[in-house]
């Protein structure tokens, strides 16, 4: 059977990515074109004889079939722009002549800036006698249109290419508030600079990345030399200002990259430098809390979202910086609660949180994925970890000794608990085994000698014994997955802790079960069985259900009876209805997330 051919892009679609792309990288409409949304689809507000319109809210409807050269669409786009950072959108008397006249405006604009090429039909040569868009209105008021104004707009003949109050999109930005003009002046700002770069040679192309004290590096500046508790992030990490790069990887705002140590600024996005201190540290936040290794299995977007509400509560707390006038994650009604218990609220209620957007954009984190998934397993990972840990407690500590003000209570018991070693995966499951087996009860007995009794044959001497009746129910069930990707190390460190724990907890018995593609029931071992040499069984594929199911059913297992399930983290969804543990190889995460203990073994 032949190899279907790859589908590509018809030429229509092509041309108009051509010209996007161009628009989003050109230094004076980056800015607008990251703020706005371009919708190309069927049933969009486009009319059928026109390029685009755009809407007073920063949608830009483009008509979706329409074929043109990329300079056509790059003439269109900036045109619909344009719109926006002069502030056209105003209510007149008569909204036609003034859709006209902003359109006479922007046309002449963009023939002096010899900028992409006008459509047949949108003659871009026009001469004006006015001086602004509000003279030339009161003329058309008072003469009426002139012919040679009719077709000047994107939307066609007989239409307006600018809608003050749109139908419903079915979009939703949080805390978008956006200023098209101060957009438009970042922009100018921008183009002027790198055109002056190009012409003195400092820059290869217009919009080329060239090296300047930006609000960024001013803000990261001021942490190092300021603010003692992010300072040695601050001085450890690269801040990338590139809008090329940062459109690529479709980062609006900022994220960070903790594998690398970069943290990528749009400089699109025009923040000033106070909301680069915010966006900084949120930034540095995510990283010194380790929250890129503290997911364990979780949904990484919503992970992150949750991350975000709970960062930014306590920024908005410190009084850091200036909360972003794009927008931001920011609930007061979250206030207090853990990332953890966030993210449980968001996955009940995902209708709700799953058009919000990160410093990054809808739908995806600003903590980057790292290159290589299990990074942080290497010694350059683990290294990475103490790193940041130490920073961020030396920092905390810097911070109170130069008394820089209080900090949010949530945040130092953060810092503080991961300034304190983790606890190991074999102390985590003694004291599983102490929360089920207590200590048997013993008495004194005189029915057998102590072993004092022969240096004091006079005396007469008791000794301890159980309480008979004790042992009986004292017993666990082990599923011990035999598949053939698991390690057989891992086999041995758990069966030799549970075979001690067991000893030491006057465990008489344990109920082995052996699961890979079928069940091996191996019936009750005495823990001493456990630890000396057992045959394992199996080496096939992975299905634990069997084995759980039998254990549940068994007539001779206790019904409390906890278990122990020792997989490598390769297995389907399970259901247990009782009492449950995981062994996992550390850095392994379950497929679906367990309401038991997980114990990840080193």
């Amino acid at each position: 059977m032949a190899k279907p051919k790859s589908r590509e892009l018809d030429p229509a679609t092509k041309a108009y990515n051509e010209g996007l792309q161009y628009i989003t990288e050109h230094p004076m409409f980056a800015p607008l074109a990251l703020h706005a949304h371009f919708i190309r689809r069927e049933g969009n507000q486009c009319p059928e004889h026109g390029w685009a319109v755009t809407t007073s809210d920063g949608f830009i409807h483009v008509h979706p079939k329409r074929r043109g050269l990329p300079e056509e669409w790059v003439y269109i786009l900036a045109h619909a722009l344009l719109h926006l950072g002069f502030g056209h959108f105003r209510v007149m008397e008569r909204q036609d002549l003034w859709n006209a006249a902003c359109d006479a405006f922007i046309a002449k604009f963009l023939y002096d800036m010899k900028l992409g090429r006008p459509p047949a039909g949108m003659d871009g040569r026009v001469e004006l006698a006015a001086k602004s868009e509000e003279e030339l209105y009161d003329t058309f008021v008072e003469r009426g249109l002139p012919p040679s104004f009719h077709n000047l707009g994107s939307a066609g003949h007989g239409f307006q290419d600018m809608l003050l109050n749109s139908r419903d999109t079915g979009y939703y930005w949080s805390n978008r508030q956006v200023n098209w003009q101060d957009c438009l002046g970042k922009g100018l700002s921008m183009a002027v600079t790198s055109a002056v770069n190009v012409t003195a040679g400092y820059e290869a192309y217009l919009g080329a990345q060239k090296e300047v004290l930006t609000p960024a590096l001013k803000a990261r500046n001021w942490f190092i030399s300021s603010y003692p508790l992010m300072g040695a992030m601050a001085a450890d990490f690269t801040i990338i200002e590139d809008p090329i790069l940062c459109n690529r990887l479709s980062i609006t705002v900022a994220a960070v990259d903790a594998e690398a140590k970069e943290i990528y600024m749009n400089p699109a996005a025009g923040l000033d430098e106070q909301e680069c201190r915010f966006v900084l540290a949120h930034e540095f936040l995510h990283v010194g809390l380790r929250h890129h290794a503290r997911a364990d299995g979780r949904v990484p977007y919503l992970w992150n979202v949750a991350c975000d509400y709970v960062i930014n509560q306590w920024l908005m707390e410190m009084g850091l910086g200036a909360f972003p006038r794009i927008g931001g994650l920011y609930d007061p009604e979250l206030k207090g609660l853990s990332a953890e218990s966030i993210y449980d609220r968001i996955v009940n209620d995902l209708r709700l949180y799953r058009k919000v957007a990160t410093f990054r954009g809808m739908g995806l984190g600003d903590i980057l994925p790292p290159s290589k998934p299990d990074w942080w397993e290497r010694n350059d990972g683990l290294a990475l970890d103490d790193f940041y840990r130490n920073c961020l407690s030396q920092g905390l500590d810097y911070h109170y000794d130069q008394h820089r003000g209080l900090l949010p209570a949530g945040l130092v018991e953060e810092i503080r608990a991961l300034s304190q070693p983790p606890i190991l995966w074999d102390i985590e499951l003694a004291k599983w085994f102490d929360h089920y087996f207590s200590p048997v009860e013993k008495f004194r007995s005189y029915s057998r000698i102590s072993r004092r009794q022969s240096s004091t044959p006079d005396i007469p001497r008791p000794r301890w014994v159980p309480d008979a009746g004790d042992e009986d129910g004292r017993t666990f069930g082990v599923v011990l997955d035999t598949s053939g990707s698991m390690d057989t190390k891992l086999l041995g460190k758990a069966l030799g802790a549970i075979a001690s724990y067991s000893l030491s907890r006057d465990v008489p018995l344990v109920r082995v079960v052996f699961c890979d593609a079928t069940v091996y029931d191996q019936g009750y071992l005495a823990p001493e069985v456990i630890a000396d040499r057992i045959s394992v069984k199996g080496r096939g594929g992975t299905i634990l259900q069997p084995g759980i199911d039998l254990l549940e059913r068994a007539e001779d297992f206790p019904k409390n009876g906890p278990l122990l399930i020792i997989t490598d983290g390769f297995c389907d969804r399970v259901t247990i209805r009782r009492e449950h543990a995981f062994l996992i190889p550390k850095g392994q995460s379950l497929p679906f997330v367990p309401k038991g203990k997980v114990f990840r073994m080193d």
